[in-house]
């Protein structure tokens, strides 16, 4: 049976709930490009907030995280992976949160008890040493010799400069055919993390100090890639069954084997698994320079670099096999991905074309730069502008060079594309950080204006706008809606006036709790059902808009200011897009 499989049957049998797996992109959160966590959508039930499907909750979800792109190619890091949590808000702590995560890794995957060790936090001037979940672990049967005690790097969570946060148990497991230690050693690899278990007790004020939450929490994550590997005896996670097929398909198309090809077949079976699910995704998100769109583009190109280096001709659809395999692999488990099928092809397809056309001037360009070269060297500032501005891989660069019998300043071009990556991230570094920071008394208001400007379009254009997406910082709104026509100046006045005639009206914002199919047939509207579990929130504004919905709102609409739209401009095919302030 699937990992998945075992692991959600296992805490469904123990009285947790399973929760679907949010979208790739988040909603209503620009903190962050993709969710990065198994946690991360449940972020307002673990500030308080109470979830409908109870205190119990377990999960898959599906993750991506790119602050590390360039890492991939070895045998661990994927740009898109699974994690598996279960979460306990404000129900049982720490015996039970241990007691589940042993029973399932030595009962169920049956993994031996000697191949494990944990980690718990040393305690400081402000938090005791957490000789509780010590005691729990050593009365399991794991030896005091395998039981570390670590500081806050290892083994302490807060999601920001301040909020709720606690001491963490993490489990490691063996993974080596070699004599399995007595003593587990932090800085020998062969132990790896497979889980995480935080208990959130304590909030972290933003004076520095700590009190002690009134209701605790438990969140608990596992990496689906890691464990599979391990489980299958595999140190190479593309050799493990979740990619053999995907891997076995680049074998095909490129008439190369796996081994002596790696690095390419890994690069391309990543990139290719993260596009597919970035272009299923619910969010409408194409291939651009920005944000989501501009991972989106830089996936598809670097694999496409990849291919080319294999001798695949990228004239074929080689793409579409691949992704197709993704696809099949995935489908019982995210409905997207066979709803949005021919969506993904064209994207990969379209983006393939653009990226061959900008190879070919880069060549054009290639050989244009090297006739004015006088001593035979390509330096640093033109390979990385044949990097940068073309797209060239450095390795192409080089084969090119070599090809006229020039040198490329090697070592230069790594010094400028430090430089570029140190830039990047510290650029880059807001959109990567976590959830929490974005949930301040702004936010909420502009999150509240969201569905009164939803409910304006429903009555100005047609009774079919729907919501497609939304992106709110503590400054302005933007929200994507589907309709078929740039909206006329008077269709914006309309839209605007009504919002503020409803702001006006001070009208309560109420909060209630019911099954999907009652919300649905009362006329809620939501923006991806799927997600939504079977008991659901539903926030009514007065008599204008009812939807599902995940909070937090403001509690009448007097408190929102007045609307005004800024900008109206076109997202994509059949989506326009408002940029809307409040002042």
């Amino acid at each position: 049976m699937n990992l998945k499989d075992l692991y959600i049957n296992y805490f469904v049998s123990k009285g947790h709930k399973q929760i679907p797996s949010a979208p790739v992109v988040p909603e209503n959160d620009p903190s962050v490009l993709f969710n990065t966590a198994g946690m991360q959508p449940l972020i307002p039930y673990l500030m308080g907030e109470k979830h409908p499907y109870g205190k119990r909750l377990c999960d898959y979800q599906k993750c991506i995280r790119t602050n590390d792109l360039d890492e991939v190619g070895d045998k661990t890091h994927h740009t898109f992976f699974e994690m598996l949590g279960n979460w306990s808000l404000g129900d049982y702590f720490k015996e039970e949160s241990i007691n589940y995560s042993f029973e399932f890794l030595t009962k169920v995957l049956n993994i031996p008890v000697e191949k494990l060790a944990v980690t718990v936090f040393k305690g400081d001037e402000n938090i005791p040493k957490d000789e509780i979940s010590a005691g729990i672990w050593e009365s399991l049967g794991i030896k005091k010799e395998k039981i570390a005690y670590l500081g806050k790097d290892d083994n302490f969570w807060i999601a920001g400069e301040s909020g709720p946060c606690g001491c963490d148990t993490e489990i490691f497991y063996f993974r080596s055919n070699d004599e399995i230690p007595k003593v587990y050693d932090k800085d020998d690899d062969r132990w790896v993390e497979i889980w995480n278990n935080v208990f959130m007790e304590y909030y972290k004020n933003e004076d520095g100090t700590y009190t002690k939450l009134p209701v605790k929490n438990v969140d608990t994550g596992m990496g689906v890639e890691r464990v599979v590997a391990l489980l299958e005896n595999k140190d190479d996670n593309y050799q493990s069954s979740l990619f053999k097929d995907i891997i076995s398909t680049i074998e095909d198309v490129s008439n190369k084997k796996y081994d002596g090809n790696e690095r390419s077949m890994r690069i391309i079976a990543d990139h290719i698994r993260t596009a597919v699910f970035i272009a299923a995704d619910k969010s409408l998100i194409k291939p651009s320079n920005t944000d989501q769109g501009y991972i989106l583009r830089r996936l598809i190109r670097r694999a496409i670099r990849h291919a080319r280096k294999l001798d695949i001709d990228i004239n074929s659809n080689f793409e579409e096999k691949i992704a197709r395999v993704v696809i099949n692999q995935y489908k019982k488990y995210y409905s997207e991905l066979s709803e949005n099928e021919n969506v993904v092809y064209e994207v990969l397809k379209n983006e393939k074309i653009k990226f061959n056309k900008t190879l070919e001037k880069g060549l054009r360009k290639f050989e244009k730069i090297t006739k004015n070269i006088t001593d035979n060297k390509i330096n640093k500032d033109l390979a990385f502008k044949l990097y940068d501005t073309y797209g060239f891989p450095i390795e192409l660069t080089e084969e090119l060079a070599k090809e006229q019998g020039f040198s490329v300043d090697i070592n230069g071009f790594y010094e400028k594309f430090k430089a570029h990556q140190e830039l990047s991230r510290s650029a880059s570094s807001g959109k990567f950080k976590g959830g929490l920071a974005a949930t301040g008394e702004m936010e909420v208001k502009y999150h509240t204006a969201t569905h009164l400007l939803n409910a304006a379009l429903k009555q100005v254009i047609n009774k079919d706008v729907h919501q497609k997406g939304s992106n709110i910082t503590s400054e302005r709104m933007r929200f994507d809606f589907s309709c078929d026509h740039k909206l006329t100046e008077e269709e914006k006045k309309k839209t605007e006036d009504l919002v503020n005639k409803w702001i006006k009206e001070k009208l309560d914002v109420t909060k209630t709790e019911m099954k999907k199919e009652d919300a649905i047939k009362s006329g809620a509207e939501c923006m991806f059902i799927e997600k939504y579990p079977d008991i659901v929130t539903v926030y009514s504004i007065g008599d204008v808009s009812k939807e599902l919905c995940g909070g937090p709102h403001v509690k009448n609409t007097s408190e929102l200011g007045t609307f005004k739209i800024i900008k109206e401009e076109a997202s994509s095919s059949g989506v326009r897009r408002i940029k809307a302030i409040l002042e």
